[in-house]
């Protein structure tokens, strides 16, 4: 009798008819194979072998080589998974089935990746970094500005500029010192030696009226009859802004009437709180800044008269960049010499100036102008004073 070998899939089986026959005398002890669906042979064959091999699966593939082509090109499509390679069974030969796993498909990019992202703070949470402060009970006092200031000086970490002077000039119609608020009384004007005036004082006074050159005009007059005035809510003299209504007597300082919610106007005039009507009016003034140029008119040939005629001088007069110091004197014998037609040469008299310096350009220095007498004639005295130099003096007979 024959022996049979049947190879598949690099496994060798041998057959023959003494094993066929043990066989099938251990049939109880060993599971047979299950029957082939291949339909049974003529009764030539005197033996019938079955051998199903679909259970097996396919790990390795030949994989194909990638090439490189432009990313313009659509990538190789692969045949759907689970799709099964079928071979036709003949009928002296065996039925195979091949079955594909899943696979993913294949991307030219190698710097791309088809897995899923991963979460890489997954487990973390955020924080929040909070700073609570304990004050313990008892008797904490917050330090002050002053004791602040007084720490910081002594550890020397700012540089604090020396304080101002405190300025005492004090305005004639509401007696308040300093300039005011620019939104308010606005900053103080000259109105005499030693007088002085807010700008919104005066400019808001009944009898006071600007030009359009920026003077102000008749502010003597309201200051002479504000001495008279008592103001509705603070009771003091000085009063010079009325009510503008026909026979109401009510009169305020500039401040007071803004403090007793009096309602200004456009056209400067005022509206006390018992005339002026209920909420809103579109020719209403809310701001009082004053940003152009204004004066004081006033009588400057009067004043300097005034200054020479008092005997002592308690206070400095300036005009511009110069600074009058004394005026000096002349005698019955000094009259002839010390004059000429257009001036006075008096003895004694002193005054400075403010003026660009003849050392550097962009700078201004002292010019101290004082004339003297010497042999019966005037002598013109110049002492420039300019800081880091020595004290230059000029003089010449004539004041040119």
């Amino acid at each position: 009798m024959k022996d049979i070998v049947f190879c598949s899939n690099n496994c060798f089986v041998l057959y023959s008819a003494a094993v066929q026959a043990k066989n099938s005398e251990n049939k109880e002890s060993a599971p047979t194979l299950p029957q082939s669906p291949m339909k049974e042979r003529p009764p030539k064959a005197f033996h019938q072998y079955s051998n199903n091999i679909s259970t097996l699966d396919v790990h390795c593939l030949p994989q194909l080589q990638e090439k490189v082509s432009p990313p313009s090109s659509p990538p190789i499509m692969f045949p759907p998974a689970f799709e099964a390679a079928k071979v036709e069974a003949k009928p002296d030969e065996l039925k195979v089935t091949v079955k594909l796993k899943p696979r993913l498909k294949a991307i030219h990019s190698s710097l791309e990746d088809c897995r899923p992202p991963s979460k890489k703070w997954k487990g973390m949470k955020w924080k929040k970094w909070s700073i609570q402060i304990v004050i313990p009970k008892g008797s904490f006092k917050p330090p002050c500005e002053e004791e602040i200031d007084e720490f910081l000086k002594k550890l020397g970490t700012t540089l604090k500029p020396d304080p101002v002077p405190k300025d005492y000039r004090k305005c004639c119609f509401c007696h308040e010192e300093g300039d005011g608020l620019t939104d308010g009384p606005a900053r103080l004007l000259n109105l005499d030696l030693d007088l002085w005036v807010h700008l919104n004082c005066a400019l808001w006074s009944t009898e006071v009226y600007e030009t359009q050159a920026g003077a102000l005009i008749n502010v003597e007059l309201a200051l002479r009859r504000g001495l008279q005035m008592k103001c509705m809510f603070c009771h003091k003299m000085g009063a010079t802004s009325g009510c503008h209504r026909l026979r109401c007597t009510n009169i305020y300082h500039f401040t007071c009437a803004i403090k007793a919610q009096c309602m200004f106007f456009k056209d400067k005039t005022m509206l006390c709180p018992m005339h002026k009507p209920k909420g809103t009016h579109e020719q209403e003034l809310s701001y009082f800044a004053v940003f152009r140029r204004v004066y004081v008119q006033r009588d400057e040939v009067r004043q300097i008269a005034s200054i020479v005629q008092r005997g002592e001088r308690d206070h400095t007069f300036r005009v511009g960049s110069l600074i009058f110091h004394a005026v000096g004197q002349l005698l019955p014998q000094q009259m002839q010499a010390f004059h000429s037609s257009k001036a006075l040469f008096p003895v004694g008299y002193e005054a400075s100036r403010l003026y660009w310096s003849m050392r550097y350009a962009n700078r201004r220095c002292r010019y101290l102008c004082s004339i003297e007498e010497k042999d019966g004639l005037p002598l013109f005295v110049i002492k420039v004073v300019e800081q880091g130099h020595e004290d230059l003096v000029l003089t010449d007979t004539t004041p040119k």
